[in-house]
C-alpha cells in the first residue's frame, strides 16, 4: 500500500475560522497553519488561484510547518485560462497593461512579455517550498471551455515544462477529456509524460462534471472531494461546497482509495467541501478509515503508515468509482 496523505483545501476560510474548529490560541493565520499542520500532513492552497502569493508569505508557510509537511498549490487563474481580475495581477504589470479595472482578463488579452513575467514570478515565489521538500504539486485545474485537442495537450505540456523541476497535477473540467470515447487516450497522454491525474468527486450532470475515476498516471495521484451540493452552480462558495460526507460515503471512498493506493507511491486526498468545518471533520474521519498519518512526524516511524511504496512513474492504471 502506498502512502495516503489526507488533508483539506485551505486553512483560512472565513466559515472555518468561525466554526470553532481552531482552539482559542490559534488566533492568527500563522498560528492556524501551525495548528493545522499538527493535525494533517498535507494542505491545498486555493488562495493562489485568486492572487499570486508574495515571497514572504510562502517563506512563512515553510517556516511554520514541520519537515515532511506538504503543500499542493493551485495555479494562478490567468495561467490556467480562467478569467482573472486585473487587481489580482502584480501592480507594476497591471499598470503596464493598462487594463480596465472592472473587466476580467484572459491569457489571450495579455502580451507575451507580461505573460512570461507572471510565470516567472509565480514560480519563483514557490521555490522556498520546493527547496525545502514541502511542495507536492502545482495543481492546474483547467476550465470547462478547455476541451480535448492537440492544442490543449500542447498547453498542458507547456505548463509542465515551465514548472519543472516542480511537478504539476492536472484536473479537467471539460467532459471531453474523460468521456468514454477519449478517456483512455487522455490517461495514456498523462502517463506518457508522467503527469499526475487529479480524480474528483463532484456533482454530475453539469457541463463541468467529470466522472469519479481514479487513475494512476504517475507515482503521485491526487483525489479532490468536492461534495454533492445541490447548489453547485451557485456563485456563493459557502453554498456551492456546503456538503458533509456521510459515514457510508467515507467508508466507500476509503475502500476505493485504499485499493487504488497500491498502484502509486503517494496519494493526496483533499477534501474541498469547505463550508464551516465540514472538510476538517470529514478528513479526520477519512484519515482514521485509511490509517493515514495525523501529521508528518508519523512518517518517520519505521513501522509507520508510510513504510510501503508503489510502482514507478508513468504506469497507467484506472479504477472507475461511484
Amino acid at each position: 500500500m502506498g502512502r495516503i496523505l489526507v488533508g483539506t483545501a485551505s486553512w483560512t476560510h472565513r466559515s472555518l475560522v468561525e466554526s470553532g474548529w481552531y482552539p482559542d490560541g490559534a488566533s492568527t493565520p500563522a498560528k492556524r497553519l501551525t495548528y493545522y499542520a499538527s493535525r494533517f500532513p498535507v494542505v491545498e492552497v486555493d488562495a493562489t488561484y485568486y492572487h499570486p502569493p508574495s515571497l514572504s508569505t510562502v517563506q512563512g508557510w515553510r517556516d511554520r510547518t514541520p519537515p515532511g509537511f506538504t503543500f499542493d498549490i493551485k495555479a494562478f487563474s490567468l495561467l490556467t485560462g480562467h478569467p482573472t481580475r486585473p487587481a489580482s495581477l502584480y501592480k507594476d504589470l497591471r499598470d503596464a497593461l493598462g487594463a480596465p479595472p472592472q473587466r476580467n482578463l484572459y491569457l489571450r488579452d495579455v502580451p507575451p512579455e507580461i505573460t512570461e513575467e507572471v510565470w516567472r514570478r509565480f514560480l519563483d515565489t514557490l521555490e522556498p517550498l520546493h527547496a525545502s521538500g514541502r511542495l507536492g504539486a502545482v495543481l492546474f485545474q483547467f476550465p470547462p471551455w478547455f476541451p480535448i485537442g492537440e492544442g490543449a495537450r500542447r498547453y498542458v505540456l507547456e505548463c509542465a515544462r515551465r514548472c519543472a523541476p516542480m511537478r504539476i497535477s492536472v484536473e479537467f473540467r471539460n467532459h471531453t477529456w474523460m468521456d468514454e470515447e477519449n478517456r483512455e487516450e487522455t490517461l495514456a497522454f498523462l502517463a506518457e509524460h508522467d503527469l499526475p491525474y487529479v480524480g474528483v468527486d463532484m456533482p454530475q450532470g453539469h457541463p463541468s462534471s467529470i466522472p469519479p475515476i481514479l487513475a494512476a498516471t504517475s507515482d503521485l495521484a491526487v483525489v479532490r472531494l468536492h461534495g454533492h451540493s445541490d447548489k453547485w452552480t451557485s456563485k456563493n462558495i459557502d453554498e456551492r461546497f456546503a456538503y458533509l460526507y456521510s459515514e457510508a460515503e467515507l467508508e466507500g471512498w476509503a475502500a476505493r482509495i485504499g485499493e487504488f493506493s497500491e498502484k502509486v507511491e503517494v496519494t493526496h486526498v483533499l477534501f474541498n467541501n469547505c463550508c464551516e468545518d465540514n472538510s476538517q471533520r470529514n478528513a479526520s474521519r477519512f484519515r482514521e478509515l485509511v490509517g493515514g498519518p495525523a501529521g508528518p512526524a508519523e512518517w518517520d516511524r519505521p513501522d509507520g503508515p508510510g513504510a510501503a511504496g508503489g510502482p514507478g512513474a508513468g504506469e497507467q492504471t484506472m479504477l472507475e468509482t461511484g
